[in-house]
């Protein structure tokens, strides 16, 4: 069955993409624990990050480092956490959130959503500072 990850990636679902290449992409959170958070997703279907490829594994984790270099200069932090969950959809996918503490990295404070605007514009912050790499 088609991951909704897929539907989105496809075109099928609006997301809003920050990065993409021929093996993953990675989008803007409709589920934002803090701002700027994002999701780096492959474009294969893998549900557990442990069946990925160690080629596909090493390539998501580089371009999430990319990322949180960039993230940490758009939204300034303490760090920038990484977790890699799994059970909310069955395709894996690695969530970079900025972070001032621990405190920060529990889903229980995500937002049920956000605004379109507020979305683009995190977007359009962290593309910004991905295009001065």
């Amino acid at each position: 069955m088609t991951t909704i990850f897929t539907r989105i990636i496809n075109g099928e679902i609006p997301g809003t993409f920050v990065y993409r290449d021929t093996s993953c992409v990675a989008f803007m959170s409709i589920n934002p624990i803090t701002a700027g958070h994002v999701l780096v997703v492959p474009i294969e279907e893998v549900d557990h990050w442990v069946d990925m490829a160690s080629e596909l594994s090493a390539h998501l984790f580089a371009v999430s480092h990319k990322i949180s270099i960039a993230l940490s200069r758009a939204f300034p932090c303490t760090r920038v956490g990484m977790i890699i969950a799994g059970y909310e959809i069955d395709h894996c996918h690695i969530h970079l959130i900025p972070t001032q503490s621990m405190e920060d990295l529990n889903f229980a404070n995500a937002a049920t959503s956000i605004e379109r605007a507020a979305l683009e514009e995190h977007a359009h912050r962290l593309t910004k500072e991905l295009s001065q790499n």
